[in-house]
């Protein structure tokens, strides 16, 4: 395992994570507003097919060479993980408002302001999900949303986990090219199956995302292959912050006092991850 960074490394590596995971909640954002228009299984797969592209220019520009069989192993476990995460995240973005989509993300902890960041970040979780669904009503769409976001923040879970353990392995063009290229292939044959021919400009839209998609997961796997998963663990949480911020400038979603309320708890945990 790395040395710790020092403080001032530890903060630029702590803001990359959050700036990757507003690059990430943009990218739902944009998917949001194509949910209405398109299957899920085409919107999964176009997302990490225009992504794989990214991924093969990163991957021919860093010159990563030929993964090991552990690697490769461990990274197609990766993507078939990824397939289960994105198709049941991205059906939830249909159903939930942006604000409730990042609620449950939970990785290891060990110090106590690790463990005071966690806590904050939970209550400030609670705030913004309580208040969104008060708001929004317990019916069949909002249930169906969350138990799909469920199995999403399962996967995700484990993800960041994976993403760890073979962050400070592999070279990081090699995992960027696995997590697009690997789930595009699995995507292929069922999106056919559901397939309705996108316009010229949601085509350009789905290629951004794929565009979005590479360099956030490359700026996390950065930010993971040098901190430890416990502390970035906090960080994830923010992905709540930015949806209230990203529903507020597409779908016009105001946040309440609650959610302000749980935004501030979540940046103060963010904060204490800072410091050492």
């Amino acid at each position: 395992m790395p040395a710790p960074p020092a403080p001032p490394i530890l903060a630029r590596l702590v803001l990359l994570a959050i700036a990757a995971e507003g690059l990430l909640t943009l990218m739902d954002a944009l998917i949001k507003q194509l949910s209405p228009h398109y299957p899920t299984l085409e919107i999964a797969f176009l997302r990490y097919a225009f992504g794989m592209l990214g991924a093969v220019v990163y991957a021919l520009w860093m010159r990563p060479g030929w993964p090991t069989r552990e690697a490769a192993a461990y990274n197609g476990l990766r993507a078939l993980l990824i397939v289960v995460t994105a198709t049941s995240f991205f059906f939830a973005l249909g159903r939930l408002p942006l604000a409730l989509l990042g609620a449950m993300l939970l990785g290891e902890r060990l110090d106590w302001r690790i463990g005071l960041a966690l806590t904050a970040g939970f209550l400030g979780m609670l705030l913004i999900v309580g208040g969104k669904l008060g708001a929004a009503g317990i019916g069949e769409e909002v249930l169906i949303g969350a138990a799909a976001v469920l199995v999403s923040a399962v996967g995700y879970s484990l993800n960041l986990i994976m993403l760890r353990h073979r962050a400070t392995r592999d070279p990081l063009a090699q995992i960027i090219l696995f997590q697009n290229l690997g789930p595009a292939l699995i995507l292929a044959l069922p999106a056919c199956w559901v397939w309705k021919a996108p316009t010229l400009a949601d085509l350009g839209q789905f290629a951004f995302l794929g565009t979005i998609g590479v360099v956030a997961h490359t700026m996390l796997a950065h930010a993971f292959a040098r901190i430890e998963a416990a502390r970035l663990a906090p960080i994830t949480y923010v992905t709540l912050v930015w949806g209230v911020v990203f529903g507020f400038l597409f779908f016009a979603e105001v946040p309440g006092l609650a959610t302000i309320a749980g935004a501030a708890l979540i940046v103060l945990g963010t904060l204490v991850t800072q410091r050492r």
